[in-house]
């Protein structure tokens, strides 16, 4: 079928024009937070006019957010890039630097333990929360969509049955570091930290018997670093469209039938994402930081996540707010938003499966309620939690070992597959919000907290201050 021209060049001058009002913002020297809020609240409005004016299944709007992709899509794309070389360089860089290697230990166990422990405490929220709204399986019916959506959950069982604890910790270890730098498996990211771990202790190692040649190596990991952390500036001032682009895209697509025919479990999810921020900010205050402050710094990186719902995309982000915004040191921001993308996902691997356990277990004649059901969805959940990839499709393959671990039926998880998206957004977000507290504990336990930069009123970073050398 063909598609009438003339609306499409419309939709598409108008989403040009606003990119060009955010980049007049920019020349303006706005904020970075305040254009990306800019970004956020324009995508918002232009994606419920495409869908008040053309249906949310019209061909101009698929048409529209095709292009709308090479905004959203190639932005992350890009952020997603400089992952790998981001944590390699950085972690290394932070290694040598470090006057005790023994004190990697320390950063792993506290940074490890909180992702953890907070995906314990995110799930048993979740669980309580679909008690309170009364969710369950039972009279939900599947439509065409849904059924095959079920279908495929069935299908991927089996990978989910075959995953073990001890054969997700052997997938850590960088057989092949070279295919890992290329994103290969789930679990690159975590082998990646893996590898520069041992680069930069094999290097400290030749510091006292060879130091001309340590010498050279620190000052190129240093000249590496400079340049990936400028590349890292350059793209993150993207940000500002790339979330536009990214919320129009997920406004005018969404359906709103569905949404309403599932509120009470969009407004269940978001209750416990609500409660889990609430419990993120008590952290950041238990550690005499002021949770306010706080939340305004990490602002951008929670929209950008919100937006994007790939909480490894985020990682750049996050390290450079967590050090720049929050003072904490790059090493152990590397490291917490390195994990965090890979484990102990709050909303992902925490909320969404407990959620789903509880609704389920009423279908095949289980009660949830009962202490042992409880204690085995926990334990399953903070086990299954290691090793979830931080991309889209992160939660579903999280449901997918819960479920199977407790012999639910996975096809009956297809019946949220409508609202997905939409719980999706919280979800990412909420698993940022996890890892960047991670990395502020651990760096306060350890004492490492630079608390003049989170003291500081200012909210300029690396962002801004290139934007202003850029336009010199």
């Amino acid at each position: 079928m063909s598609i009438p021209i003339l609306p499409l060049i419309i939709n598409l001058s108008v989403a040009v024009c606003i990119c060009g009002g955010l980049y007049w913002l920019q020349n303006r020297h706005f904020s970075f937070s305040k254009r990306v809020f800019a970004g956020l609240g324009l995508g918002i409005l232009l994606g419920a006019a495409f869908q008040y004016f053309y249906g949310n299944d019209s061909p101009i709007i698929s048409s529209t957010n095709t292009y709308l992709d090479i905004v959203g899509t190639g932005y992350v794309k890009l952020l997603q890039m400089i992952v790998i070389p981001l944590i390699l360089v950085s972690i290394i860089g932070a290694i040598l630097k470090l006057k005790n290697v023994s004190s990697l230990g320390k950063i792993s166990t506290l940074t490890i333990s909180t992702l953890l422990t907070t995906t314990i405490i995110a799930a048993l929220i979740g669980f309580f929360m679909a008690k309170l709204f009364g969710l369950t399986t039972l009279g939900l019916n599947f439509t065409t969509v849904e059924f095959a959506r079920g279908q495929y959950l069935e299908s991927t069982l089996a990978s989910a049955k075959a995953i073990s604890l001890p054969g997700m910790l052997l997938s850590f270890i960088p057989e092949n570091p070279f295919l890992d730098m290329t994103g290969a498996r789930k679990t690159s990211t975590i082998a990646v930290v893996i590898f520069a771990i041992l680069i930069g202790i094999s290097a400290t190692g030749i510091a006292d018997k060879k130091p001309e040649i340590f010498k050279s190596f620190s000052h190129f990991i240093e000249v590496a670093q400079t340049i990936v952390m400028r590349l890292v500036t350059l793209i993150l001032r993207l940000t500002p469209y790339g979330v536009f682009a990214l919320i129009t895209q997920v406004v005018a697509k969404s359906n709103r039938d569905d949404i309403f025919n599932l509120i009470n479990f969009v407004l269940a999810s978001y209750a416990a994402i609500l409660i889990m921020f609430a419990v993120h900010l008590g952290i950041v205050t238990g550690c005499g930081l002021n949770p306010k402050k706080y939340l305004q710094k990490i602002f951008p990186v929670l929209v950008f996540a919100f937006t994007s719902r790939t909480s490894a995309g985020a990682i750049p982000m996050s390290v450079q707010i967590q050090h720049q915004r929050l003072g904490t040191p790059e090493g152990i921001a590397n490291f917490a938003a390195s994990f965090g993308a890979t484990m102990g996902q709050n909303g992902c691997a925490g909320i969404y499966p407990a959620m789903l356990a509880f609704m389920i277990a009423p279908s095949v004649g289980i009660d949830p309620m009962t202490f042992s059901f409880i204690a085995s969805l926990v334990g399953i959940i903070a086990i299954g939690s290691i090793g979830i990839a931080g991309v889209g499709g992160g939660a579903t393959f999280a449901a997918l070992i819960v479920l199977s671990s407790l012999d639910l039926p996975v096809a009956l998880a297809g019946l949220l597959i409508s609202i997905e998206p939409l719980i999706d957004m919280g979800r990412t977000a909420l698993n940022v919000s996890g890892s960047i507290v991670a990395g502020t504990l651990t760096s306060k336990i350890l004492g490492e907290t630079d608390l003049a930069v989170f003291q500081s009123e200012a909210t300029t970073d690396l962002i801004d201050n290139a934007e202003q050398s850029a336009v010199g």
